[in-house]
């Protein structure tokens, strides 16, 4: 196996890669970097917590060292597209501490907060500019964002973008970077629009591959406990109670059940911070922050608000609604598990969920044990029997039927 040494990079980055407590590539850093560091396009299909950031940010991070040059006001030297800012705000965070030393600039950009200090920060150039569509089409209507002398563009979690409805605004952006240019696109899932969106942006690309979708980490303890929702709360606040975890993240199909979560485990005496939409951006970054420092044991999200949620203590990850996307039940569980440690991933599922559940299995190729000792276990019965699936119910059609014919043979 490569170690980071083995790539080339400067001593600089090679220290604060080590600051960072990271001493091996993981295996998309293994096939990504010296691609990149070759100025080759490349399609990245990788799960998060791979390590996809620092597999392009670090080998940009020292050519762009390489090759110093003035940015023109407005301008950018490497533009990241990404899907949410809270993922935005992370790459810039990592962009950041692996440049540490080598004087190079890098701003996020978003909407929800105020334009004028972005404006303000483009105005001077940057050699990196991490967004989110929306916001920067809007700085490029106002003529305060070029892209026109970009060097290497990269499309991060184009799947998510997908699913979100920013294809239109991305495709937008892209007509206005100049035709020369390394193009990055990494993506978990590769559905049918997204294949052909690498078609027309990437240039003879490399195509990378790493935990394929159907995967999931095998280091992630899985089990499904079979509730009705209105005991949900109550089995979450009991296992929440008695479980050791550093930290658990819940996932909630609603903003609004997000809250409702929140506050049914307050009533339990459990404090616990709800991540969605609707909440204000300076309010996201600290429930954020609170949850990286340990503050926040306990964090109830959707699956839009939790991508870029990029921490390794995670113990344990609850969905407390299934996904009705199967492939988001592996990103989901995929937040435990990190860097090498063991996870837990507890999933809650109503009779109205057998369809979802039925899906990620499929999708997984594996039967989730449900949890026989969980208190509303004998409610399974009762879920299987309203949704049409009781073996019970179904011995005792084939017993009425026998009865029939065997009534039939008699007269």
């Amino acid at each position: 196996m490569k170690q980071f040494q083995a790539f080339g990079l400067n001593s600089t980055i090679l220290s604060n890669v080590e600051k960072k407590g990271y001493s091996s590539p993981t295996p998309i850093q293994q096939m990504a970097i010296e691609y990149i560091m070759a100025g080759k396009d490349l399609l990245g299909i990788a799960q998060t917590g791979t390590g996809k950031t620092a597999a392009f940010s670090l080998p940009i991070i020292h050519r762009l060292d390489d090759f110093k040059k003035e940015v023109n006001a407005n301008r950018m030297r490497v533009l990241i597209l990404a899907p949410t800012r809270e993922l935005a705000t992370q790459i810039d965070e990592n962009i950041k501490y692996y440049s540490q030393g080598l004087g190079l600039d890098s701003k996020v950009i978003f909407g929800g907060v105020s334009i004028d200090p972005q404006i303000d920060a483009l105005n001077l150039g940057q050699d990196f500019v991490v967004a989110t569509p929306g916001r920067l089409l809007d700085l490029m209507k106002r003529k305060k964002a070029f892209v026109d002398e970009v060097d290497v563009f990269i499309l991060d979690e184009a799947d998510r973008m997908l699913e979100m409805g920013m294809i239109e605004e991305i495709q937008k952006i892209i007509k206005k970077l100049p035709e020369q240019k390394q193009t990055l696109m990494f993506s978990a899932t590769m559905p049918e629009d997204i294949e052909v969106l690498a078609n027309e942006i990437l240039n003879e690309p490399i195509r990378i591959e790493v935990t394929p979708e159907e995967k999931t980490v095998e280091k992630i303890e899985q089990s499904l406990c079979y509730v009705s929702n209105a005991n949900k709360p109550f089995l979450l606040a009991k296992i929440l109670s008695e479980s050791e975890f550093n930290s658990a993240l819940v996932f909630t199909r609603t903003k609004r059940t997000a809250d409702h979560v929140v506050e049914k485990l307050a009533d339990s005496g459990i404090e616990s911070r709800a991540l969605h939409g609707d909440k204000s951006q300076g309010n996201r970054q600290t429930t954020i922050n609170q949850f990286k420092d340990g503050t926040t044991k306990v964090l109830v999200a959707t699956d839009i608000a939790a991508r870029g949620i990029d921490i390794d203590h995670i113990t344990h990850v609850i969905n407390y609604n299934l996904p009705e996307d199967p492939n988001s039940y592996v990103h989901r569980i995929g937040r435990t598990a990190r860097a090498g440690r063991a996870g837990v991933a507890i999933s809650f599922c109503d009779g109205s969920e057998f369809p979802l559940l039925k899906s990620i299995e499929d999708l997984i190729n594996k039967k989730i044990q449900a949890n026989l000792d969980q208190p509303f276990h004998e409610e399974r019965e009762a879920l299987l029997i309203k949704a049409g699936k009781s073996p019970k119910k179904k011995d005792k059609k084939s017993q009425t039927k026998r009865a029939r014919r065997r009534r039939s043979f008699k007269g």
